[in-house]
């Protein structure tokens, strides 16, 4: 990969990226609020959709984390509190190896789920089921990355990524060489990422804005009643 596309995929990208995640979710939420949602099918298989569902938000989460605090964790941090890069490193391969593959059982059911079934199938628009698609690619590469990472466990790559994940936060000019010789697995991987954050905004995606953790400590439970059992008007 020549040195145009590493200074547009690393150096540009992200800014596009972000801004159209950070001002696209705001248009969408004041504009758009009755589309902020998930556009749940839960009253159709559910069992299915209990077991895909859980598998990949659980997944998905520890990978969000592991991410979040992983790349944008001052590299000083580590170092002050004596962890080793080659710890960081394993530890991110072994939890991310893990929370990938729950994740991945989830989505592979979650995906059968809504191809096989009419009824689901019907309710769902291309954007539902392209997502479903992009994520699957997304975690296969990420699975794929931790037998690349598993030929040099000494951290340095892992180093690089983090040092370029905060010089895109710190606008740093020349932060895309950074990663210029990093594996084309690497590379996809960080494309198709800052790829879903670009088309989040215009994705049932958006309803992560609206995660409800305040869920965890209401009182009760919602009820839900099937048509037969609503006794008609006198």
């Amino acid at each position: 990969m020549g040195d145009f596309a590493n200074h547009m995929l690393f150096g540009w990208y992200p800014y596009l990226c972000l801004t159209v995640f950070l001002l696209g979710s705001a248009i969408r939420f004041d504009r758009e609020q009755y589309s902020w949602r998930s556009g749940s099918s839960q009253l159709l298989r559910r069992k299915q959709l209990l077991w895909g569902s859980n598998l990949f938000h659980v997944g998905i989460l520890i990978i969000f984390v592991g991410h979040f605090f992983g790349l944008l964790t001052p590299i000083v941090v580590f170092e002050t509190l004596g962890i080793p890069h080659e710890a960081k490193q394993l530890l991110a391969m072994v939890v991310g190896g893990v929370a990938g593959l729950m994740c991945l059982a989830g989505l592979l059911l979650l995906l059968h789920r809504r191809l096989t079934d009419a009824r689901i199938r019907n309710t769902s628009s291309f954007s539902d089921i392209a997502i479903l698609y992009i994520l699957l690619a997304q975690l296969l590469l990420g699975l794929s990355t931790i037998f690349v990472s598993a030929q040099h466990l000494d951290g340095g790559e892992m180093v690089k990524f983090m040092t370029w994940a905060q010089g895109v936060l710190t606008l740093r000019s020349d932060n895309w060489r950074i990663v210029e010789d990093v594996s084309p697995i690497f590379k996809m991987h960080l494309t198709l990422g800052m790829t879903i954050f670009l088309i989040f905004p215009f994705t049932r995606l958006v309803h992560i804005w609206s995660a409800p953790v305040w869920y965890l400590g209401r009182q009760g439970y919602q009820v839900v009643r099937t048509r037969k059992s609503i006794a008609p008007a006198e």
